[in-house]
């Protein structure tokens, strides 16, 4: 049997995502963006928001609710920070999920409970633009070698496409 080597198998899982991506109806833009988070092994997707962080949040939140799904928390960084005696730029973490789906893959590998539920951090950058940013679930199915619950992945980087698609700059 003859291996492919590691960056190979990484250019062709990006290719596997971006061919979900289509499946599933994805903007461009966040197909290319979840590609290279998985070519550049951080596993962070960005999507720039077309909004302030307030209505970002709202509108994330808003979608959220809409699609059924149970809302978790709000962790306002930025505010948390300020009473540290430490100035940051708006950082607000949601979490959030469906445990039906959620809970399969930690059935899968219990480790994989560091990632969920799921995380979308919402922040400012230096430049004003505000992004909404999410670890990749194709990323977290190999961090986790979870090799059983693909469909399942499939859903949830539908859903989180579909969430992020409510405030992304067009």
């Amino acid at each position: 049997m003859k291996m492919i080597p590691s960056s190979r198998r990484t250019a062709l899982a990006a290719l596997a995502l971006i061919g979900a991506g289509l499946a599933l109806g994805m903007p461009a833009a966040m197909k290319a963006e979840s590609a290279k988070a998985m070519l550049e092994g951080d596993g962070v997707v960005r999507v720039m928001s077309a909004y302030p962080v307030e209505e970002t949040i709202a509108r994330l939140k808003q979608d959220i609710a809409g699609k059924g799904i149970m809302f978790f928390s709000a962790v306002d960084q930025a505010k948390l920070a300020d009473g540290a005696g430490i100035k940051l730029r708006p950082s607000t973490l949601l979490m959030f999920g469906n445990p039906p789906l959620g809970t399969q893959f930690i059935t899968s590998n219990p480790n994989a409970g560091l990632d969920w539920p799921v995380r979308l951090l919402v922040s400012e950058d230096e430049k004003g633009r505000v992004w909404a940013s999410y670890t990749d679930f194709a990323w977290i199915a190999r961090r986790h070698r979870i090799a059983d619950r693909d469909p399942q992945f499939k859903m949830a980087a539908g859903v989180i496409a579909s969430i992020t698609s409510s405030v992304a700059a067009k």
